[in-house]
């Protein structure tokens, strides 16, 4: 079955200027043009495109993409080049969704902080007895209840 653009951007949720950019920067070197030279696209294209958009999302810049892309149309003599991309890009990406997760985890811990200061009517529930200062087991408590709330 042939697709045309639109048919392509619909279905990858894609939009039509992305997947233009993508074949203007050298990254759809599969996809056939009509006798009009309008781009058309093959069942097979999809999985391309898939891949340029996981990448894409994933924050690889659009030059390695080009890269893997001209490596799978090169075929099996490249099959180790993309295998260590993808495990390069795999670990970065494991390293980010850590750090994202830290992140949420230090913001809920400072959400509930805030949530019980103002259940309480007054952050100074959190503080050492006399000071301004955080008690340091505030933070056990609250880990202590999310422990309790998972049970």
């Amino acid at each position: 079955m042939i697709y045309k653009i639109g048919d392509i951007a619909r279905e990858m949720d894609v939009s039509v200027d992305a997947i233009r950019y993508y074949d203007k920067e050298g990254l759809m070197p599969f996809v056939d043009r009509d006798k009009a030279g309008r781009r058309v696209f093959k069942e097979n294209d999809m999985n391309f495109i898939e891949v340029i958009k996981c990448m894409k999302q994933s924050g690889i810049p659009v030059k390695e993409i080009g890269t893997f892309i001209d490596w799978c149309m090169e075929g099996d003599d490249t099959l180790n080049d993309r295998f260590e991309f993808l495990a390069e890009h795999e670990a970065k990406l494991e390293d980010e969704i850590k750090n994202l997760q830290e992140n949420l985890a230090f913001l809920r811990w400072k959400k509930w902080y805030y949530k019980t200061a103002l259940d309480a009517g007054t952050e100074d529930i959190h503080f050492l007895p006399g000071t301004r200062e955080v008690d340091p087991n505030e933070r056990k408590r609250y880990e202590a209840e999310l422990k309790n709330n998972e049970d």
